[in-house]
């Protein structure tokens, strides 16, 4: 039985999901911005018996989802509130795309670290940091990759996916931001991370 937390945490990003796909800006960029979410809730749900997480990690990765959802109904250029922040603040664009992409690090850093510090025999310090900080960079690099393949295989209509509003410059602009994200995430969650990694350890064997 899924634990009071973890039914409230997968309702909430199912709901957010069937929001985000009622009448979307364009439904092929919704489809691309939200399909590794769905994946993931896949990969999560086959593996919850056999590899629980901890409460921090899927709380991260329902965030995750969610901005994912936001950004793909919208579409990343077009979030209302951030258009808003753009003509009040004058920014020269919407930034919401930032938003996903400091996501992009900080919350896979805390999954990588889990799955590193259960699965190997790499023990807490200098190497898993930059480990799972290096992991996280090239997360980004990859999805920027798979942004151009994307682009390149379907012209105009992956512009809304691209997001990059004119910016030359875009692309490193969202690498780096993950990175940010990414080194956000170890040094301020490390520590509650392994309190929860030490109950989860308690209650495995607790069971056994």
């Amino acid at each position: 039985m899924i634990p009071f937390r973890s039914f409230l945490l997968l309702t909430g990003v199912l709901a957010v999901l069937v929001w985000s796909a009622i009448h979307p800006h364009d439904t092929f960029t919704w489809f691309l911005e939200t399909f590794p979410g769905m994946i993931g809730i896949g990969v999560l749900l086959a593996t919850y018996k056999k590899f629980r997480l901890t409460d921090l990690a899927y709380t991260l990765i329902a965030i995750h989802i969610v901005i994912l959802c936001v950004g793909g109904h919208y579409t990343y250029a077009e979030v209302p509130f951030f258009n808003w922040v753009r003509d009040t603040f004058h920014h020269a664009r919407n930034n919401y795309d930032k938003i996903g992409h400091f996501w992009q690090g900080f919350g896979p850093a805390i999954v990588a670290r889990e799955v590193i510090l259960r699965t190997s025999t790499l023990k807490k310090g200098k190497w898993l940091f930059f480990l799972v900080f290096c992991f996280c960079v090239a997360l980004s690099a990859f999805y920027e990759l798979l942004e151009w393949s994307v682009a390149i295989g379907t012209g105009e209509a992956a512009d809304a996916f691209l997001g990059t509003q004119g910016d030359v410059w875009d692309t490193q602009k969202d690498m780096a931001t993950c990175a940010i994200g990414a080194l956000a995430a170890l040094l301020l969650l490390s520590g509650a991370h392994d309190r929860e990694l030490g109950d989860l350890k308690r209650k495995v064997v607790a069971r056994s």
